[in-house]
């Protein structure tokens, strides 16, 4: 496994314009990390000669980019702004393929009101079908995060997946991008039944167990599950605590690193 990061752990940075995506690639290097995930917020533009030179800039520092992301929503109740979400997705597949970026995180949504679960599920499965219709020829895995809504448990996150037509999830062209901090109640065991699934994942430094509330995660525990179920790739944080990133994702760095080395 690897350690990368977001760019979304460095928004408030990035969001204010004190720090540009090429200054995040150099606290990337600074920090140790072996890959980066770029969050498609924080682009100042997406035209073929800018995202070239972060290509090149995230090249000429070691650093893999292993993914992009996107703010998305499958399950309006609305065709048409399902259809944009669709669209929307499909733009950042090719700048996915510009960048040399093999996997794109995307998002379901809630049920909205009125609406079923099913329903959700249903809209969900075809805007995905759709997404993977055109990302998959280009070399793109779609990674569907547990991110509340209709993803909030695993069996909810992985009845969508499997509810996708085709082959794409047998053939890894869809997964998870498996969010180590978002589940709740019990998240160790939400994780381990999640992990088959997963392509990617973001690393929080919390997990909420159900009575205890908020508490450290226990990485060494996490890596050990990821492992077992033949995950071998990025460990992408996406630090979200009250701590300045800029102290607590090297601390975070050295922590993920030291238990990937006990394995």
């Amino acid at each position: 496994m690897k350690v990368g990061s977001t760019a979304y752990s460095y928004r408030k940075y990035l969001s204010s314009g004190e720090m540009t995506l090429e200054a995040f690639l150099d606290k990337a290097v600074e920090i140790g990390l072996d890959c980066v995930d770029l969050t498609a917020y924080y682009f100042p533009a997406t035209d073929t000669e800018y995202l070239n030179h972060i290509k090149k800039c995230a090249y000429l520092r070691g650093l893999d980019i292993t993914g992009t992301a996107v703010g998305n929503n499958f399950t309006s109740a609305d065709a048409k702004k399902r259809a944009e979400a669709v669209q929307m997705v499909k733009k950042w597949v090719d700048i996915s393929v510009v960048l040399g970026a093999p996997c794109l995180r995307v998002f379901a949504g809630g049920v909205p009101e009125g609406h079923t679960f099913e329903e959700a599920l249903k809209w969900t499965a075809e805007c995905l079908e759709e997404c993977l219709e055109y990302s998959k020829p280009r070399g793109v895995i779609i990674a569907l995060e547990n991110h509340g809504g209709i993803t909030s448990t695993a069996e909810q996150t992985i009845s969508i997946l499997k509810s996708v037509g085709g082959s794409y999830l047998e053939e890894r062209w869809l997964g998870t991008n498996l969010d180590l901090g978002n589940y709740r109640g019990d998240p160790y065991r939400e994780i381990e039944m999640a992990a088959p699934y997963a392509v990617t994942t973001h690393a929080k430094t919390d997990v909420y167990v159900e009575g205890a509330g908020g508490q450290d995660a226990d990485y060494e525990r996490i890596v050990r599950i990821l492992d077992k179920a033949g995950y071998r790739g990025c460990l992408s944080i996406e630090y979200e605590g009250a701590e300045d990133p800029m102290t607590a994702v090297p601390e975070f760095v050295k922590y993920l690193k030291e238990c990937i080395s006990k394995l």
